[in-house]
């Protein structure tokens, strides 16, 4: 292993695609680990695990970072990637804003369209008129910016919309801005440079929410604080039973070649696009078909696209709906991978027992703990701290379990629970045990929002979202979208 380090300045979609790290690549370890056994054990990452490093490694990471210098370092510094537990650091990348294109899907919308167009001067943009009602408004915005037009005469869908602009795309890199979000070249720039990965095919900005409203009214403060589409400000990993399991399509950045083709016509490199049938979930299933071929998808919450919140209480609610809707497609394609919780069956017992608030709930809870981190221990690769570590695994699972189990009963299950509520003390007992636990996770994560709103706002959140689900569920005759996935 070489001790000197080449400066890692390269150009973030040149080179040939390929599987390792190139040299001079630097990632830093994730703040939110625990570090124990003398520094040669890390505890975290998404989904958590737990990962033995060796001396040497231990050595390469004594001050949290690592630089790809050959062979030897590439492979942890993947692992430690694909773990979740370390982020690429990519300040000194470049990247030749002639190598990107941005399609822009719309229909209708001039003013929102004009905004959007006024902030991606000087890039390269095409606009995918999706049958509007008013097309000589669309054109006269897209006329005004410079940008090219794609007129649809029929109306597609976003994805099908997005497809036809990828079609005349000539770059490497494609950005799909939505004509509702403004974000700035430098921000497409930003995400561009995780393509220095060569594995990386696609990656999402946060996208938060913005207030266009003079007097904004109560459900738009909250969208803008807590936007279903705001994944967080962790950087991720994407993938299914991660932290970050999916990512919006209001604004990517992906390379091309991984998108373009039809794998089933025999297409060349590519996953085909966004499924063009598909008005909702169309995202969610992009990812994870790149995800499924390879490609690797990350989630970079340092970059930010702003997205407007939606004026009126029934758009807001009726787009929640339909978010749900898409769970059931999701589950016919991808099966238990949009499962709405994964429990092992003393985690589920466990979690069962906190959120009954009885007096054996906290015998029951150390129980499971202790029985957890006993079949933990002689599993874990540490010399030291295996009692301490097992422990904090078991605790951490167990929470995990609680909160998901509260997702289940007021967001996923909600219908099941209403209408068991009035016959059942238990239920009702774990439903406000729920909307607590709920509560606290969120005002912990998202400061700012008063209590009574986020109260108020969430449980309609639920109750919009759920509604669709089941919807979803039974036009497909099928509750696989509503079904636990058991784990070991």
């Amino acid at each position: 292993m070489t001790t000197e380090r080449p400066s890692g300045r390269q150009e973030a979609v040149a080179g040939p695609r390929g599987t390792g790290l190139p040299a001079g690549f630097r990632v830093r370890l994730r703040d939110d680990l625990v570090r124990a056994d003398r520094g040669r054990v890390l505890i975290g990452g998404s989904p958590a695990r737990v990962v033995r490093l060796t001396e040497s490694a231990v050595e390469l990471l004594a001050d949290g970072t690592l630089t790809v210098d050959g062979p030897g370092t590439a492979p942890l510094a993947r692992r430690l990637l694909e773990g979740n537990l370390a982020e690429p650091i990519l300040d000194d990348t470049p990247v030749s804003m002639a190598s990107l294109t941005v399609v822009v899907p719309v229909r209708d919308r001039p003013v929102q369209l004009d905004r959007c167009l006024a902030a991606l001067v000087p890039l390269r943009v095409i606009v995918v008129d999706d049958a509007s009602l008013a097309p000589d408004a669309v054109a006269d915005v897209v006329r005004r910016h410079g940008a090219d037009l794609i007129a649809l005469p029929a109306n597609l869908g976003p994805a099908g919309a997005r497809n036809a602009g990828l079609a005349a795309v000539t770059t490497p890199l494609v950005a799909f801005v939505d004509s509702d979000v403004t974000v700035e070249p430098t921000a497409l720039r930003d995400l561009a440079r995780h393509f220095t990965d060569p594995r990386v095919a696609m990656v999402g900005p946060r996208v938060a929410g913005r207030l266009r409203s003079e007097r904004p009214s109560w459900f738009e403060r909250y969208d803008a604080a807590a936007s279903s589409l705001d994944l967080g400000t962790q950087g991720n990993q994407v993938r299914p039973g991660a932290e970050v399991g999916w990512l919006p399509s209001a604004c990517l950045v992906a390379r091309a070649d991984a998108l373009v083709g039809d794998p089933a016509a025999g297409g060349a490199g590519g996953v085909g696009g966004f499924e063009p049938d598909w008005r909702v979930a169309e995202d969610v299933d992009l990812v994870w078909r790149l995800v499924d071929a390879g490609h690797v998808v990350r989630y970079d919450p340092d970059v930010v696209a702003g997205h407007d919140v939606r004026p009126s209480l029934r758009g807001w609610l009726g787009r929640k709906f339909v978010y749900g809707t898409g769970g059931a497609d999701l589950a016919a394609r991808h099966g238990d991978k949009v499962a709405p919780a994964r429990l092992s069956a003393a985690m589920a017992v466990g979690a069962a027992a906190v959120l009954q608030r009885r007096w054996w709930s906290l015998p029951v809870a150390a129980a499971t703990i202790g029985l957890t981190a006993r079949s933990l221990a002689p599993k874990l690769p540490a010399e030291h701290d295996t009692a301490r570590v097992s422990a904090l695994l078991a605790t951490r699972g167990l929470g995990w379990a609680v909160r998901q189990e509260a997702g289940l009963l007021l967001r996923h299950w909600w219908p099941l629970a209403a209408l068991t509520a009035p016959f059942s003390r238990s239920v009702r007992r774990a439903t406000t045990t729920a909307i607590l636990v709920d509560l606290i996770v969120f005002l912990r994560d998202r400061r700012g929002v008063a209590p009574l709103l986020a109260l108020l706002a969430r449980r309609l959140d639920d109750l919009a979202y759920g509604a669709g689900l089941w919807v979803g569920a039974i036009r497909r005759r099928s509750g696989r979208c509503l079904a636990v996935r058991r784990v070991r």
